[in-house]
């Protein structure tokens, strides 16, 4: 993105996002820079209320000279929570609820930005992995196994 921009990312509980993306983004509490943002990167952080340790934004220092905000999201929060701001990018880490990931795809449709969901498919075909499929990879008759690859909004099989 050219200039500053806006990200979103979200996990499926207020721990789970600070044990597990908040560390590998900031590095350990009382530490951060050590993760991947670099320290000198990190311009300034947001705690989160009630929850011992959690940041709820972080601020980075853009090449453009500006600032993005990354703002930290659980799906518990539920998807009342995630509407009504445009973002650039949003990661959702885990599978999130179909209502949580519809959402996203909106706020992203007028900075053409972009959704990257990272998890395993534990619940089988839920919502979400069957808005990755087609229906021939669904049809119980083509019980193929096949890994799906989506890289910029385009399917491949292999």
């Amino acid at each position: 993105f050219p200039s500053h921009d806006i990200h979103r990312i979200g996990g499926d509980t207020t721990i789970s996002v600070r044990d597990i993306i908040q560390k590998k983004l900031l590095g350990e509490v009382g530490e951060f820079g050590t993760g991947m943002i670099p320290g000198e990167c990190i311009k300034d952080t947001k705690p989160k209320r009630a929850v011992p340790d959690a940041v709820e934004a972080i601020h980075v220092k853009h090449i453009s000279g500006g600032t993005s905000i990354i703002t930290l999201k659980t799906y518990e929060q539920g998807r009342e929570l995630w509407q009504g701001t445009e973002q650039d990018v949003i990661w959702l880490d885990e599978e999130p609820p179909i209502d949580i990931y519809s959402e996203s795809l909106l706020r992203t449709m007028t900075t053409n930005g972009i959704v990257f969901l990272t998890f395993t498919p534990l619940r089988g075909l839920s919502d979400v992995v069957l808005a990755f499929m087609d229906s021939n990879q669904t049809n119980k008759e083509n019980s193929k196994k096949s890994q799906i690859i989506l890289i910029s909004g385009q399917q491949t099989e292999t």
